[in-house]
Parts: structure tokens; sequence; C-alpha cells
């Protein structure tokens, strides 16, 4: 008798199955799933339209609370590009942040209708393991879900932990905090903002800052404009832009509020380079048809001559809405 071994494929829920092999060749006219192909994990479960912009591409449970995700990322990307021969640091927290969403969905079981909230968002990488190389990177995350809170047996908060690593080393580690929200209750948390469809409306963006000065090539990837004042800039809102913007949301996303820091801490210290950590606390939402001041000041640092850090914060209404301290280094420090 031929040995029979099952294999589960994760799916969307509504269209789960396990596919068996029996031990019997297949014929070659039928089409069968081949178990060393890759392929990204549903990019319903990180919220994401475009599959280009899944980063993770498998999962699997440890135990209880503890999970390995698997993740690449190209050797070139169209908005995360090459900073200092190494791939972009935000890549990174992209990846994380999908990896809460899809623990929360695929793991926790939280319908793919609710809203997942960020409330904080860190990474700090290792620059020697971060190198572009010949081929895409190829990653395992190791993730710990902690101050899990539910409510009537559903998952409303959860933090993730994570350890990047890369060819067996460690690349990165960071982790963040979110929220769960269904779409009742966020449909009366944003009743007066609300937009029919979660769109954000079309809108004619403001005057970029120069590219160089932020570290960009594109006008279109500028996020910040000038305000005439030092050290401080509008926030830059371009609904069109296709990987800021992948999908229609009603605030401003948080990369984008991490890509504003990244900008303006460049502009503060004069020089573009590799961001070596970066921390991020997001408190309120950030409206797309509301000004925005984006303002950043440099912090003191002592015992080393090779990292720079910045303190950035974005204020809506006379309000901080979102701070993140962005230390910048270069892969030789």
């Amino acid at each position: 008798m031929s040995a029979s071994t099952c294999r589960a494929i994760h799916a969307l829920p509504t269209a789960g199955h396990t596919e068996c092999d029996t031990g019997v060749p297949p014929r070659t006219t039928a089409l069968r799933y081949h178990p060393s192909l890759t392929t990204t994990v549903p990019r319903e479960y990180v919220h994401r339209a475009s599959v280009s912009e899944v980063m993770l591409t498998g999962w699997e449970r440890v135990d209880g609370q503890r999970f390995t995700v698997t993740a690449q990322w190209p050797r070139g990307h169209s908005f995360y590009s090459t900073v200092d021969g190494c791939h972009d640091p935000l890549i990174a927290a992209e990846t994380i942040r999908q990896t809460g969403l899809l623990l929360a969905h695929a793991e926790f079981g939280v319908p793919l209708d609710h809203h997942l909230l960020v409330g904080e968002l860190d990474v700090t990488i290792r620059p020697a393991h971060f190198r572009v190389g010949r081929t895409p990177a190829t990653l395992q995350l190791d993730v710990t879900c902690s101050k899990m809170e539910e409510r009537r047996g559903a998952l409303t908060r959860c933090r993730v932990d994570v350890d990047i690593r890369r060819d067996g080393h460690l690349a990165a580690t960071g982790g963040g905090s979110f929220a769960c929200i269904g779409p009742k209750v966020y449909q009366r948390l944003r009743t007066t903002k609300i937009l029919t469809g979660e769109r954000a409306p079309a809108m004619t963006p403001t005057a970029p800052e120069t590219p160089r000065a932020v570290g960009r090539t594109s006008p279109a990837d500028v996020v910040l404009s000038p305000t005439g004042r030092p050290g401080s800039w509008h926030l830059r809102v371009d609904t069109r832009h296709p990987i800021l913007f992948d999908h229609p949301v009603d605030h401003v996303p948080g990369m984008l509020l991490l890509e504003a820091a990244r900008q303006a801490t460049t502009a503060t210290l004069g020089h573009a380079s590799l961001p070596l950590a970066v921390t991020s606390e997001f408190t309120r939402y950030v409206e797309v048809g509301t000004a925005c001041v984006i303002e950043a000041r440099r912090l003191p640092v002592s015992g080393t001559d090779h990292e720079e850090v910045v303190l950035v914060t974005a204020r809506q209404d006379g309000t901080a809405a979102f701070h993140a301290t962005v230390t910048m280094g270069s892969p030789t420090a």
C-alpha cells in the first residue's frame, strides 16, 4: 500500500480545502499543486489590492502565540527603493504591519470586513544583512503575539514582536500593536468623516518639496510640501499614489506618515542615508482633506559619531496625531 500524506493549504475562510498526495503519479495532462512552488498569502489578509505589494509568502503556527512567517523582498521596488545599497528599512516596517494583519485574520479569526488600526510600529535593522543581493531576499519571521485582549470571544487588541532572519542571520527586529474594530463600531467612530465606499477624496496634491532635499528622485514620491519655516512642512497627500494609496481608505495611511518622517529626517539632517531604526506611535486619525503639519527636530545623541536622531511629529488642527523617532546612519556604521 502506498503512503498517503495530506497537507493543509492556506486560503480564504470561504475557500479552505485540503490537498492529499496518495502516492499515485498524476496524469501528465492534469494540473496539480507542486509543493516546491512559492506564492504570496491572500492579499485580502494583508489589506492590499495589488498582489505585487504582498510581501508575505506563508505562515505556520509554532504554538498558541508564536508563529513562523515567510516573506520575500524584491531586489528593486518602485517606491521602497534601495538605500546605500541596502533594502529600504520601511519595507521591513511594511512587512511587520502585514504580519499583524495576516495573523489577526488567518489565525485569530478576525473577519475580513473588520478594520485593524495600528497603534505602534517600530523596526531596527542590521545593515550587514540588509544588502541587496543577486536574488530577492528570502526571509523568515519569528513572531510572538502578546498583550492580547478579547471581547465576547473576539480579538480586539494584540501586539506582535518580530525577528526577521535572512539566510539564518538576524537582519532586523521590530513589532507593532493594533486594534480590531468591527464595521458598525468603525462607522460610529468615523461618522463625521467616513466617506461612501471608504474612499479618500480625489484631490490635487500640494507642490512637492525638492526631491533631492528629502532623499527622493521623483516628485511623485515626495510627501512633504514646503511651508517656508525651518523644520516644518505640510503633509503632501496624493490619493493617486499607487503604493501609498494601494486601495481606498478614508484617512491618511500609516505608511505615508512613516515616509513623511523619513523624508523630514533627511531634510533636517541635510543628507540622505540609511535609517537604522524607526519607532512610531499613531494617536489619532489624520484626515485626508485637512491640512497636516510635519515638524522635525534633532535630538542629542551620545556615545557614537555614526548615528543621528530626529523626532518627527504630525499635527492636525493643532493636535499631535503621530510621533516618530528616526535614527539615521550608514551601512558601515
